[in-house]
C-alpha cells in the first residue's frame, strides 16, 4: 500500500507550513478571558491602587439579542475643571478573547466625560469600567450582559 504525499511540491509544502504557523499564532488568542485576566489587565494599568465604586453610569443592555453589536454608554460624574476631571476610562469584558474593549482619554476641554460605542461579545459576560480621575482616584462599575445569539463565538 502506497502512502499519498500531502505536499507534492516544495511550494505546497511551504504553503502548508505557513498555514500551520499562522494557526499556531492564532490558536492561543482563541481562548477566552475571565475575571482573573481582567483583574490582571487592571493591575497592569494601576497596580494595587484602591478602586472605589460610584461616579460611573455604565449603560449596557441586560440581554443582548445580538452579541455582534452590543451598545455601551459610559458617563462619569465630574465637574471637568482643570482641578478635577476624568483622565481616562477603560472598558473590559471578561468573556472575550481579548479583555480590553476600548479606552478613552479625556481633558477638561471635553466638558463632559461621556462616550458610546458598540462592542462584540462572545458570550454572556461581565462588563467592567474603570475611570481614572485627575487626582489619581479610581472608580469602577460592573454590569452583566446576557448574550442570547450571534456574538463572536455563537
Amino acid at each position: 500500500m502506497k502512502l499519498k504525499a500531502v505536499a507534492k511540491t516544495r511550494r505546497e509544502a511551504l504553503a502548508l507550513a505557513g498555514i500551520a504557523g499562522l494557526a499556531a499564532l492564532i490558536a492561543p488568542r482563541i481562548s477566552l478571558a475571565d475575571e482573573q485576566v481582567v483583574a490582571a489587565e487592571i493591575k497592569k494599568l494601576y497596580g494595587d491602587k484602591k478602586i472605589e465604586s460610584g461616579r460611573i453610569k455604565l449603560d449596557v443592555p441586560e440581554i443582548a439579542e445580538n452579541g455582534l453589536v452590543v451598545p455601551v454608554t459610559v458617563d462619569v460624574e465630574s465637574p471637568m475643571t482643570e482641578q478635577d476631571y476624568v483622565k481616562a476610562v477603560h472598558i473590559f469584558a471578561d468573556g472575550n478573547p481579548l479583555p480590553g474593549i476600548v479606552s478613552y482619554k479625556f481633558t477638561p476641554a471635553c466638558g463632559k466625560a461621556s462616550a458610546s460605542t458598540r462592542m462584540r461579545l462572545a458570550q454572556t459576560q461581565n462588563i467592567v469600567c474603570i475611570a481614572e480621575m485627575s487626582n489619581g482616584n479610581l472608580h469602577m462599575a460592573k454590569a452583566s450582559v446576557k448574550v442570547t445569539i450571534g456574538g463572536c463565538g455563537g
